[in-house]
């Protein structure tokens, strides 16, 4: 079962600032914010989260923190990925704006498998091999 990349979130400083960045410069559309201040934009296919660098943890570098996947069928996916030697590490945000669960890869690199706003759904589509 394919999965379709939905979801990029990067880690920034000024959220207001890359926020208008990427509304100006890409014609995304701002889906709004998230209690934590995150700002979640949207292309109409892909939504793009902006984090802030600084929480309650600590603290992160600026840059690409994860991607997140779409699967047509979130359970099937979750056995897929755990098949593919991921690790279930912890589920975030079940609201009507995002839901996530996150995996860590074999390198450490977490990746999730979630449904966000503003994300088209996962449709079969036929590659040409070349």
């Amino acid at each position: 079962m394919a999965a379709k990349i939905r979801h990029i979130a990067f880690r920034v400083e000024n959220i207001p600032a890359m926020a208008a960045f990427f509304e100006a410069g890409f014609g995304m559309t701002n889906m709004g914010e998230r209690p934590n201040g995150a700002v979640d934009l949207s292309d109409g296919t892909m939504n793009i989260t902006l984090l802030p660098t600084t929480t309650p943890g600590g603290s992160h570098p600026t840059g690409i923190d994860h991607l997140g996947f779409t699967f047509d069928d979130d359970d099937a996916g979750k056995a897929q990925i755990a098949a593919a030697g991921g690790i279930e590490r912890n589920t975030v945000g079940i609201t009507g704006a995002h839901y996530e669960v996150k995996f860590e890869g074999p390198e450490g690199v977490v990746v999730d498998l979630g449904h966000w706003v503003g994300t088209a759904p996962v449709v079969e589509e036929t590659v040409a091999a070349h």
